[in-house]
Order: structure tokens, then sequence, then C-alpha cells
């Protein structure tokens, strides 16, 4: 027994490994991805540079379990600094800064707001993200946003306004849906941000639906997989995570998730030409991660939970149908979609067993945690699904280049945000 991993389970991430892979973190000269290579460094702490040169592996086998589950949970840290204490930092962990709750609970990640405190202007941001990789030590935080360009757009003006997808959709053209991609990632990059809960990877084909609308790329599958597998690539080229979203597909709907719980009536046929190509372009692109939705489709599972908890939909569908085995993140845990037949405890350890990696905000957290944790020690979790979440989230923050990447730079940022190059690709196609 190894810091309650079992020989069996990192034979078993070991060969998770082998196929978690897609694309490093840098395009090196003329688009292609070089290895991301540790290297001394005044501004990265050695730790985490001596920590690059360990497989996942060995990190998992130096892992408590407390530090495993730590790195299954993405919540809302608040306050426009790390090192800034905040009333909802102390009902929510217990300590009342975003650094101190990143080293109580050796948090996975964090995902950012501008309701939460988070988002003032170029080198706040920059000092916030810096401030919170400090706290996270040995092994770098995932800082996640929801920059999907238009309606939802989290970081407002600070950075280039974008088109939104049902716009590039209605060009045509997959190039410019690569390159606003790119411009995206580039400036969440500069910023310290290394992940995107983008693209949008729902078909809209109902013109009734209250929460997609012209965040997804249009109304026609196939169209729509292009667009999703051209913006995957624009990520990547940025050295930035990618995330499709809402798997299984939430373009069919009239009832929006936050507020309600929507049924799908697709049958696996319908399912299978309508929603799943997207996904599954993502998925040939090396998408690093795919968000669940919180909807229920009664015809590829009959249980009546949401797509969130339903191991046949995550595990059954997305992992061994689809062949998905990077980073499967839940939607937020604050929708009411997910929220309706058990408790925020009890949602985030089915989202686990579901086949879910990473919790994403998570209503009450010390709530959701302490279940996650309570059900790991019992074996309601095992040791080997546990270590299987740890695997592909370190793999992903592997992939990516955050044990290597160097802080943010604020004066850098301000020249590659809104630059004469971003603003001409924003304006392009119109």
């Amino acid at each position: 027994m190894v810091r309650g991993t079992t020989i069996a389970a990192l034979l078993l991430t070991a060969a998770l490994l082998t196929g978690c892979g897609g694309p490093p973190a840098d395009p090196g000269p003329g688009g292609k991805n070089t290895p991301v290579t540790p290297s001394a460094s005044p501004t990265v702490p050695a730790s985490r540079l001596a920590s690059a040169e360990a497989t996942p592996l060995d990190r998992i086998a130096r892992m408590s379990v407390e530090e495993k589950v730590g790195q299954l949970f993405m919540p809302v840290l608040y306050g426009a600094h790390a090192d800034t204490a905040h009333k909802e930092n102390t009902a929510q962990f217990g300590v009342p800064t975003p650094a101190e709750a990143i080293r109580k609970y050796r948090l996975g990640g964090a995902i950012l707001f501008p309701w939460s405190g988070n988002v003032h202007g170029v080198a706040q941001l920059v000092r916030l993200t810096n401030g919170m990789q400090r706290a996270a030590g040995d092994i770098p935080l995932l800082i996640g946003v929801d920059q999907e360009n238009g309606r939802v757009s989290r970081l407002g003006s600070i950075v280039t306004k974008l088109p939104e997808a049902k716009t590039i959709g209605a060009s045509g053209d997959t190039r410019w849906a690569r390159a606003v991609a790119r411009v995206t990632g580039a400036e969440l990059r500069a910023l310290g941000i290394n992940l995107d809960f983008a693209p949008v990877a729902d078909v809209n084909v109902n013109p009734r639906n209250p929460v997609i609308g012209p965040r997804a790329y249009g109304s026609n599958p196939k169209k729509v997989a292009k667009m999703v597998g051209a913006a995957v690539d624009g990520f990547h080229d940025a050295g930035v995570a990618a995330t499709a979203k809402h798997f299984p597909g939430h373009g069919d709907t009239t009832v929006d998730s936050h507020t309600g719980l929507p049924v799908i009536k697709h049958s696996k046929s319908q399912w299978a030409r309508l929603d799943a190509p997207p996904f599954q372009a993502a998925i040939d692109r090396k998408v690093d991660a795919i968000m669940s939705a919180h909807v229920v489709m009664p015809k590829l599972d009959r249980s009546g939970d949401p797509a969130t908890l339903s191991k046949p939909i995550l595990t059954g569908l997305l992992r061994e149908r689809l062949g998905f085995t990077g980073v499967v993140f839940t939607d937020s845990l604050q929708m009411q979609g997910v929220r309706q037949k058990y408790g925020d405890g009890e949602v985030a350890v089915r989202a686990i067993l579901a086949g879910a990696d990473v919790l994403l905000m998570p209503p009450n957290f010390a709530k959701a945690h302490a279940a996650v944790l309570a059900a790991v020690k019992s074996g309601r979790i095992s040791a080997k699904r546990l270590d299987q979440s740890v695997a592909r989230v370190l793999r992903l923050k592997e992939t990516r280049g955050l044990f290597t990447a160097e802080p943010a730079d604020a004066a850098k940022a301000a020249k590659i945000i809104k630059s004469r190059e971003h603003l001409k690709v924003a304006k392009a196609n119109r």
C-alpha cells in the first residue's frame, strides 16, 4: 500500500496514461506541437520544476487521499487578489483568502467570474492568477473561465470583443473559427488562465431553446462538427485547454438547466445523428476536456438522472463508445437541473461514480468535499476510480505545460490583448 494507492490502481493508471494524449501545450515552428521539457527558471518554483520531471504515475504514488480528492474540485474563489480576505471564502472554505483555500484543500482548479470579484482589469487579473498558482505549490492549478465570446463572455471589456459562435457558424469559415479560438486562447494565456470552457458543441436544433441559441455554431450537425473541431485546434494553437460542452447535447431543450431539469426524448439513433458528431469531432482533435449537461435523456438512460449523474452516458457513451480519454467536468453543480433529486453531498459522489473527474462549482463546498472524501475512505469510490480521475487531471496539466509555465506578465499581456492582429481577426468576415 502506497499512501492509499494500491499497486493494482497504479498499474491501471499507467495503462490509462498511454491513451490520454493530446498535443503538447506549446505550438512550435510552423504550428507543429513540440514537447514541453523542464528547464531552470528563476520564476517557476524549484519544487514545481522537480515535479515536472515526474510522471503522473509518480505523482499519484506520492499523494495522500486528501491531496487526490482536492484535485477533483474546481470551486469559485472570491475576491480580486489571492491574499485578500472575503467573507464568502470563509463561509465556503473556513479560511478567508483564495490562497488559503487552495492550500487547505490542495485544490485542483478554480473558475473565475466577475460576480465573485475576480475580474477587474488586466494587471489585477494577472496578480490574481499568479497568486493562485503560487499557493498551489508543486501541482499547478487549472484556472478556468467561461469565455465563449458573445453572450457568455466572463472577461467582458478586458479582452478583445470577438464574434459569437452563431455568427462564425453562419460564415461557414472554419479558418475563422480556428482563428477566433486562437485569439481567445492567447489572451487567456497572457492573463494566466489556462483552460476555457469552450467551444459549445451543442447543435441548436430547437429554435425555442432558452439557454443555447446563439452560443451554438448552428443547427446542422455536420457543419457544427467542423466548427467545433477547428475551434479545438485554435485553442491548442494558443496552448490553452479546450472544453467541449454540454454532453450528450443541450441543443433540443425548451427548459434552462440553470432553473429546471430538461428532458430530451431523442432515440439512440437520433442522438448519434444529431448530437454526437460535434463531440466526436472534438475528441478526434484531442480535446482536453468535455463538460456534462444537466439534461435527462430517457432513451439513453432510463434512471431519470441527468447526464451529469449517469454512468451509462458519461462512461458508456462518452468513454466507451466515443473513446474519450480526457477530463470530464460537470457543469456547475449550483444549477437546479442537477440538484432536484439528491443533496449537494450526494450529487458530488454520484457524479464521480458516473464518470466525472472534476466537480465544478459545488454550491456547498464543505459538504461536497466531505462527502467525496468519506466515499473514498469507505470504499464507495474505490482507490482505482479515484486514481483514474487524478491521472486524467494531472495528464491535462502536463499536456498543457503547466508544470513549467512561467507566471503571467501584465506588461506582456497588455501588448497581446486587443492587439491590431486580434482586432483584425474579430472583424474578419463582417
